[in-house]
């Protein structure tokens, strides 16, 4: 292993001790928040990005927001997975923060960084070639152009993005969440101000579009990386466990390690976003409209999923850092209360969403046909709100036992297997089909198979969780010994 420079090693003062055991639930509610809600704002000005980019354009013409959303959802695609692939570095940290062996932090960050470069390179080819999936959809001359250059545009963004979500797993996992708030904040204040000056053509520049939304989101997301770096650089909360004190090269053994726990995650959450994404292709058949619609209700929803999403980030900070320093009760609880907390947040959004979708939907566009649509669709999004928080913030609380492998075959079966299949026949209602509905529901037949989807997640998610806490609190009890610790230990990891 790499040597480390122990002169900027010195324990900071937010870095916790080792947590206690079954807090009182008004303090671990509190400890949880304040680590997702900076987290939330950066997740909202993240996302935000995508909102702005959708709303702009289709105030400009339906075929510029049919072909923005294409390429949103490809972009999605790409990004989650990239997220996934790289959220190895979250538990890492957080389980030698919690052991307090901050000296092994920096190589870890490195070790990830060198990742983040082979991964951001991979998808920058992956995504351009998807220029290639609308070459044989049925689309508008300019749905389909403004589509395939959105992809190319936007695709020398991700190795920025790829360095960017190391740095900031590597900060949550240190309680520094304020960084990404800021940073993001700033990015986002860039996007919209470029977006505006690009998609209408201000300030002297000719109007781009659609178009000018991909310009805005590749500079934004290398401010995004710049902005963390000199962060990181100047902050005294990360100069105990500062990565850049020196080079080294990729380490073997630690990036097997960090590709073997991040692998499965990638898959997973590749798994969801590209269902949700797949369907934009789906019912791209049935013309732009429908498009449109998908778009704006999936674009609101995922607004909404940045909250159970932050609070997934903190619970996972929160439970790995506890089992690094020992306390699997304290684990244990503290993803209960993570699950109890999202539930909170799902019946508000599930009632204003219900409530509002009218209001909402009017917020994207003003195209009858498209409002048509949409509306429905964010009767569906009110009621999976529900499932769909459930399901994240319990896949953070099983990331932080180090378990991923499980959660992806979960995750596969319940998107791959049954919804698209079930969404295909309820949407399109093929002639092979002897249980297809009379006639094509469209977009609505793909929405009602992804709340299925999404309650089977939670559900076997749910249970999951209970198995691997009951299993790790058994395991760490005074009353067995080493020896059973580690066999319980590896029968997780396997799983």
């Amino acid at each position: 292993m790499a040597s480390y420079n122990r002169t900027r090693m010195q324990p900071p003062s937010a870095l916790p001790a080792a947590p206690p055991s079954q807090p009182v639930l008004r303090e671990e509610v509190r400890a949880l928040w304040a680590l997702a809600w900076p987290i939330l704002v950066g997740q909202l000005a993240n996302i935000g990005m995508s909102v702005a980019a959708v709303a702009m354009s289709g105030h400009v013409s339906a075929q510029d927001l049919a072909g923005v959303s294409l390429g949103v959802s490809l972009w999605n695609i790409v990004i989650i997975t990239l997220i996934g692939l790289l959220m190895s570095v979250n538990p890492t940290v957080a389980h030698h923060v919690g052991a307090q062996e901050l000296a092994q932090v920096p190589h870890v960050v490195r070790q990830a960084l060198w990742k983040s470069l082979l991964l951001g390179i991979l998808a920058t080819v992956a995504l351009q070639s998807t220029q290639l999936i609308f070459a044989w959809m049925t689309l508008e001359t300019h749905t389909r152009a403004v589509a395939q250059d959105f992809v190319l545009i936007t695709s020398f963004g991700l190795p920025a993005f790829a360095a960017y979500r190391v740095l900031y797993g590597y900060s949550a996992s240190i309680n520094q969440t304020k960084p990404m708030m800021v940073v993001a904040l700033l990015a986002l204040a860039l996007n919209v101000a470029l977006s505006w000056v690009l998609v209408f053509g201000h300030l002297g520049f000719a109007p781009m579009g659609g178009l000018g939304c991909a310009w805005a989101t590749l500079v934004s997301v290398w401010f995004n990386l710049i902005g963390m770096l000199l962060w990181i650089s100047r902050s005294a909360a990360h100069q105990a466990t500062y990565p850049f004190t020196h080079f080294e090269w990729p380490h073997r053994p630690m990036q097997v390690a960090l590709f073997r726990l991040g692998l499965p995650i990638g898959m997973t959450f590749f798994a969801e976003t590209s269902a949700f994404a797949l369907i934009a292709l789906l019912v791209a058949r049935f013309g732009s409209a429908q498009v449109a619609a998908h778009q704006i209700a999936l674009n609101f929803a995922s607004l909404l999923f940045m909250v159970p999403m932050s609070l997934s980030v903190a619970v996972l900070t929160r439970v790995g850092q506890a089992l690094g320093a020992g306390d699997a009760q304290a684990a244990r609880y503290r993803a209960w209360v993570g699950l109890g907390t999202a539930m909170v947040f799902a019946s508000a959004s599930a009632l204003f969403t219900g409530l509002y979708g009218t209001e909402i939907a009017r917020f994207y566009t003003e195209d009858a046909t498209v409002l048509a649509v949409a509306i429905p669709l964010l009767f569906f999004a009110a009621v999976f709100q529900f499932s769909d928080s459930a399901q994240v913030v319990l896949s953070g609380a099983i990331r932080g036992y180090k378990v991923t492998r499980a959660p992806m075959l979960l995750h596969l079966t319940a998107f791959w297997v049954v919804s698209l299949p079930l969404g295909y026949v309820l949407g399109v209602a093929p002639e092979w089909a002897p249980w297809r509905p009379a006639q094509a529901m469209q977009a609505t037949g793909f929405w009602i198979a992804l709340v299925v989807a999404l309650m089977i997640a939670a559900l076997g998610l749910l249970l999951m969780l209970k198995l691997v806490a009951d299993q790790r609190c058994e395991a760490m009890s005074p009353d067995l010994g080493n020896e059973a610790q580690g066999d319980a230990t590896d029968h997780q990891q396997r799983i």
